[in-house]
């Protein structure tokens, strides 16, 4: 699964995978609450690949497990743009506010307070719409 970037389903096949992980960590005595999946965006996976696993983030929170998104600086972010990675802050914020509102609980990212920020911006209008 890391090294050949040949899916035919990407969303469905991560999520099978990390799914049976889940359940092997559980049959070993871990607590469910204590397991986060992280669909692992930039390892083993195309740029496309990439972009359909975020853009699909919700089919993984559905089975009740916290998913992390790490998406800070990642190359598919300077693909898109054609920027260096220590120029990315902004589509950095801007994948990150994506994840979160496909449902991420947990954020990696290398700019806490200015992702921290626009999240709070994100949250507050949320809000307001409901």
């Amino acid at each position: 699964m890391q090294f050949d970037p040949n899916y035919e389903h990407v969303v469905q096949e991560v999520q099978a995978f990390l799914l049976e992980r889940a359940a092997i960590i559980e049959e070993a005595g871990v607590d469910p609450q204590r397991i986060a999946i992280d669909p692992g965006f930039g390892f083993g996976k195309s740029l496309e690949h990439n972009y359909q696993l975020l853009a699909h983030m919700d089919a993984f929170v559905e089975h009740g497990y916290p998913v992390l998104a790490g998406l800070s600086r990642k190359s598919m972010l300077g693909k898109v743009t054609n920027l260096e990675v220590g120029e990315r802050l902004l589509p950095s914020i801007a994948a990150a506010i994506l994840a979160v509102e496909r449902g991420a609980m947990i954020v990696r990212t290398h700019d806490v307070p200015e992702t921290v920020s626009a999240l709070q911006v994100w949250q507050a209008t949320r809000e307001q719409s409901t």
